[in-house]
């Protein structure tokens, strides 16, 4: 039988628009986890018997308080992290913001919080081209210094690099 660190793990990423500026995407810099240091979106490990669907509410509720709605399936990516000794499929959601009861006639645009301050170091938004830009960061120079370059999540990364249309036109309209 194969030992824990011998299976693939089902991961699921949520493009969560962000209600001000509704081209850009929210993510954040993992901490204490493997991608230490990586921007990525909110999300975690699909749980079982849970649909696609729900593990993208239920971990962006965890992770940053927002509710989302109109979840709709992305893309997926086969995610080989050798370096890490783990294989991860990731299935990427995508889901806009509930918005909040206007107050006073006006309307409000929720914000994430971050609600898991041990694995992330907070949450803002990024255009798609913003994210492609971010491909190619090497965190480190020549001598192995940190270069303060912010590095995409594997996940992430092997999905701007297959930058799937579905997923494009949804964070660009």
């Amino acid at each position: 039988m194969a030992s824990s660190t011998q299976v693939v793990r089902v991961g699921v990423g949520v493009l969560v628009k962000d209600p001000a500026n509704p081209q850009k995407v929210f993510a954040g810099l993992r901490k204490n986890s493997h991608g230490d240091g990586t921007l990525a979106l909110p999300g975690g490990h699909l749980e079982m018997y849970e649909s696609w669907e729900d593990c993208a509410i239920r971990e962006v509720l965890e992770e940053t308080g927002l509710e989302i709605r109109n979840v709709k399936f992305g893309h997926v990516t086969n995610d080989i992290m050798k370096d890490q000794n783990k294989h991860y499929i990731t299935i990427f959601m995508m889901a806009e913001c509930v918005p909040p009861p206007s107050f006073l006639g006006m309307a409000m645009h929720p914000k994430p919080r971050n609600l898991e301050p041990h694995k992330c170091q907070g949450w803002d938004s990024y255009s798609w081209d913003e994210l492609c830009r971010l491909v190619g960061n090497d965190a480190n120079d020549d001598d192995g210094n940190s270069s303060g370059a912010v590095e995409l999540f594997g996940p992430l990364l092997q999905l701007v690099k297959e930058s799937p249309q579905a997923v494009v036109d949804f964070i660009n309209k």
